[in-house]
């Protein structure tokens, strides 16, 4: 490892001259302390809790958040090159954002849990929409999963491990935990890209119909999809009725958080966001 190099008593030395006010010195030691990387952060945690200088403190917490964020965007190009573009793990680099330390089998083992709560109620040869009502009845009457419409905007219904423990979310992250379990259950459950509103399709080749778990998995139809576009004067378009990719689920996880973000005036991170989308959108 790179940061071998130095030794613990170099490195303190190399942390006490971020107290340094000349933007050189500051600057080449922001910059050496970065390129160490991730290994690092244990030590500069140490180290901050055991700095007296709120400066320094601040400098350290801004240079951990720049390791993380670097490692982030590094870890998003690897998932977005990938073959398999698994949405869980794309569901928990999103959530490292706002929480570096999320264990992802933590992740893993809550949308499992919730599986197994399904699980029993389901019955081989069982019906689409019946087995979608059985669904319907373990998320949103006894999880209580449900809207998250007092706090429409927050950041937290895009983190999934946000969603999870409150058990409030937004259109995207309340269709994805009932995707995932649906899918988990061998279910032709996929998302779709509506303007203004993500939804869920149960398709297979002789039948199709839509969920809206915004709307405790309300069921409805290609018809009712034609009629809320007319609302919004929109014209048909086939990405409106059928699944989207996972690249186009994070991307739209992204777009909403950029939105919660400036609603909220976190204005660096939502360009943070906008540098995350940027690296799903690019072709």
């Amino acid at each position: 490892m790179e940061n071998q190099e130095l030794d613990e008593k170099n490195l303190k030395a190399l942390v006490s001259l971020l107290a340094d006010e000349d933007v050189e010195i500051l600057r080449h030691v922001r910059d050496k302390i970065i390129s160490l990387g991730e290994p690092l952060i244990p030590f500069l945690e140490q180290e901050w809790e055991s700095n007296f200088n709120p400066l320094v403190q601040k400098r350290i917490i801004e240079i951990i958040h720049r390791v993380q964020f670097s490692s982030l965007k590094n870890r998003l190009k690897v998932w977005k090159e990938s073959s398999e573009q698994d949405l869980i793990e794309a569901l928990w680099l999103i959530a490292t954002y706002q929480y570096p330390d999320l264990d992802k089998n933590k992740v893993k083992a809550e949308l499992e849990q919730i599986f197994y709560e399904v699980w029993p109620d389901m019955q081989e040869e069982m019906r689409p929409m019946d087995a979608v009502k059985v669904i319907n009845n373990v998320l949103f009457n006894k999880l209580k999963f449900s809207a998250n419409t007092k706090n429409f905007h927050s950041p937290s219904n895009s983190m999934i491990n946000s969603v999870l423990e409150s058990r409030k979310g937004n259109p995207i992250s309340l269709c994805l935990v009932y995707m995932l379990v649906a899918q988990k259950l061998k279910l032709p459950v996929y998302g779709v890209n509506l303007p203004n509103l993500f939804i869920l399709t149960y398709k297979t080749d002789k039948e199709q119909f839509y969920i809206n778990a915004f709307n405790k998995g309300l069921i409805f139809s290609k018809a009712d999809i034609d009629n809320y576009l007319s609302h919004l004067s929109l014209s048909p378009n086939p990405v409106f009725y059928e699944p989207c990719s996972h690249v186009d689920i994070v991307a739209r996880i992204f777009r909403n958080l950029i939105a919660s973000f400036e609603k909220i005036s976190e204005v660096e991170k939502a360009k943070e966001v906008k540098q995350l989308l940027e690296i799903i959108e690019t072709k």
